[in-house]
């Protein structure tokens, strides 16, 4: 689209709900979206805009939802008069570059569900006011210049579901509040200036009580004192980096790995006994400073030597590199650069006007996307890592793992990366260019969503369901990806897809415990990894994970929306049946073609067996692969007497019980015609019934 968002849309005075996200729009925010009395829901996330948030948008007293994140080069101060929007419950002013306090009539919108300001330039404390939103459930704040200490009122926030004060300036102590929060699940505190001991009540307090924490992030504080044992109910811990002491028990060692606990010189264990090897305190900025000075003299001693053999050996290392790339080019660009990148860093740079904003096609979980014409002639993808977030370790870590992934594995489902530069001035990765963008907004534009038709919409899953079980099966150790949605999943000219955005992946170790933390995307994870059955506290990571995000994912292409709804829906145990033909995306027309509707219905069944509550009814991929291939040969009935039903726990496509003009059921001829996929899916209980 693109463009300015002209001032005519304040004629729209009927107007509920308006989503421009991803539009390319640039200019300033027009004050005439103020005139849309009637609005309710705004977003426009993750388009070009600049200058401030106009105060016209203040007027807007109906809004429940207000969404202008990733918009980089917007700035200026977040007005007092956001306390005016009193219906807000959702909030997102993330990347925004805004600076200034957080205003203190933000804490009087009471109906506050979700409040995002992170990666922005806010300085100030928080304020303590923020105990008045009982309703608050999501909190992000991360990536700012706050200071000051945590609010002990945040203990007020009973609905918090995620909370991330992380990379900011905050000091003090932990406050004991967040203890007794009830469902509180991910607490990311990490790179602050936090001082004192870790409470026993974040330890004890959680054995004696059914605290959901699950993910607990410290790392790069001054926290001193011992690490409670009782830490080792939670599913993830990261308390690297700080001034911590004493013996660490072992069950937190072979629990979350010697590397949870590096950076404290004065905390140790006893390898023999625990198991494991002893740790790497590593040399980093947030180390307290009598560690600093005490050490400073050897590590300077040491960095010298070690800088002149890492030097010789990268530039023997390098020129053999540009060699092989050499060798290897076949008039494209390079497969995998060198980690300095001078072979084409300089045509990156020249081809995208040194990472303009005009040349950014959309921001991502980290890092902007930039569409790019290298001096060949080629268009492809640069995924780069901004200086700030590029000082923040988690998104560090995840672009290099991304690297490091999408370097070993080949696909034609799983998106091409062509090279990368991992430099500490200047971090992207090339890839594959994919112009029509993520299924999921294509699903939610009403033209592309009617080009995608049937056909390709089976190829689609078909093409992803290959994928996943490449990566589960053909990869040697198998890799999980962890954050298989609509938004990972790119379409190429032909509406072919790709899997894409491996930042989390991780490869699944077969003789480990695969402790991990939680990731993914809400509405795409598995149910048990939300109340911790799956994950949070064995933190075991499975292939199960994708499987359910891929159930999830084929419905929403099937049904043409995000399938939320119908999934609360089968869960309540429905008497009447779903018909299929009214699930499908009714901007299609029905399909017809015997084969065609062979397809979609198996593909639902196979959706349904994959979002199964328990991850071990799940089938695997390479099972799911297979069943399409067998489907070929299977007879195929009208869509019209396929029904989506729930008899029992797990859902089964069943057909409706209508009465014939005899008086007799045509549930009495259910064996006339009869898909059992649980023949091909041992754990599975769904089964396809159609009438003849």
């Amino acid at each position: 689209m693109g463009g300015f968002l002209p001032k005519e849309i304040g004629n729209l005075k009927s107007l509920v709900e308006l989503d421009m996200s991803y539009s390319g729009f640039s200019g300033s925010i027009p004050p005439a979206l103020g005139q849309l009395s009637n609005l309710a829901s705004l977003d426009l996330n993750n388009n070009h805009f600049n200058g401030t948030i106009p105060s016209a948008l203040f007027n807007l007293t109906n809004l429940s939802r207000l969404d202008i994140h990733s918009n980089p080069a917007m700035g200026g101060f977040l007005s007092e008069e956001i306390g005016k929007l009193k219906s807000l419950a959702k909030l997102d002013f993330s990347g925004l570059n805004l600076s200034g306090a957080l205003p203190s009539s933000l804490c009087g919108l009471t109906k506050l569900v979700s409040l995002s300001g992170a990666q922005n330039q806010m300085h100030g404390s928080i304020p303590s006011e923020i105990g008045n939103l009982k309703y608050l459930e999501y909190l992000d704040l991360g990536s700012n210049r706050l200071t000051g200490q945590i609010p002990p009122t945040l203990g007020n926030l009973t609905a918090l579901f995620y909370l991330d004060i992380s990379s900011n300036q905050i000091s003090g102590s932990l406050p004991l509040g967040l203890v007794d929060l009830p469902v509180l699940q991910i607490i990311d505190l990490s790179s602050n200036q936090l001082v004192g001991p870790i409470p026993t009540q974040f330890g004890d307090d959680i054995i004696k009580s059914e605290w959901y924490l699950s993910t607990l992030d410290l790392s790069h504080n001054i926290l001193s004192g011992t690490v409670p044992s009782s830490l080792s109910r939670l599913g993830d811990v990261d308390l690297s980096y700080n001034a911590l002491e004493g013996e660490l028990p072992c069950e937190l060692v072979n629990k979350f790995g010697p590397g949870s606990f590096d950076g404290n010189p004065d905390l140790h264990y006893t390898s023999a006994l625990c198991g494991a090897s002893p740790p790497v305190m590593k040399n980093h900025r947030h180390h307290p400073p009598y560690y600093i000075i005490g050490h400073g003299v050897s590590l300077l001693v040491f960095s010298l030597i070690g800088g002149l053999v890492l030097y010789i050996f990268c530039k023997t290392k390098v020129k053999k590199v540009e060699v092989e790339l050499m060798d290897n080019k076949h008039g494209d660009i390079f497969r995998i650069w060198n980690y300095d990148g001078h072979m084409a860093y300089e045509d990156i740079i020249k081809a995208t006007n040194d990472f303009d904003v005009s040349y950014c096609i959309g921001t991502g979980g980290y890092g902007s996307v930039y569409r790019a014409r290298l001096p060949s002639g080629k268009v492809v993808a640069l995924k780069k890592l901004h200086r700030l977030e590029g000082e923040n370790p988690n998104f560090d870590k995840s672009f290099r793992n991304e690297a490091d992934m999408l370097s070993k594995i080949r696909h034609r489902n799983i998106v091409t990366l062509f090279g990368f530069c991992l430099h500490k001035r200047c971090m992207f990765l090339i890839y594959e260019y994919m112009d029509r963008g993520s299924l999921f907004f294509i699903l939610r534009d009403e033209t592309e969503a009617v080009e995608l038709d049937w056909i390709k919409r089976v190829n689609l899953i078909k093409g992803i369901a290959s994928a996943l079980s490449y990566l589960h099966y053909d990869c040697d150790p198998p890799i999980i990806h962890r954050d298989v949605s609509s938004n990972n999943i790119l379409l190429n000219s032909q509406l072919e897809a790709t899997l894409s955005d491996f930042g989390t992946a991780r490869i699944l170790e077969l003789d480990s415990s695969n402790q991990t933390v939680i990731a993914g995307t809400f509405g795409y994870m598995a149910p048990d990894l939300l109340v911790n059955a799956e994950l949070a506290y064995t933190m075991v990571v499975t292939e199960k994970s994708d499987v359910y995000g891929f159930g999830v994912v084929v419905l929403e292409t099937l049904f043409g929306e995000h399938p939320q709804e119908f999934l609360s829906c089968i869960s309540s145990q429905p008497n009447e049946p779903i018909m299929l033909k009214d699930l499908l995306d009714s901007r299609l027309p029905p399909p017809t073609n015997p084969l065609v509707v062979r397809n979609v219905a198996l593909a639902t069944a196979l959706a349904l067996d994959c979002v199964n509550a328990n991850p071990k009814c799940r089938p695997t991929m390479q099972q799911v692969v297979n069943r399409f291939e067998a489907g070929r040969r299977e007879p195929t009935r009208p869509l019209h007497t396929i029904a989506v039903n729930q008899p029992v726990s797990p859902p089964v496509l069943s057909l409706p019980d209508q009465t014939r003009a005899d008086g007799t059921s045509s549930l009495s001829t259910i064996n006339e015609f009869h898909v059992d996929i649980s023949a091909t899916l041992p754990s599975s209980n769904f089964s396809i019934h159609v009438s003849t």
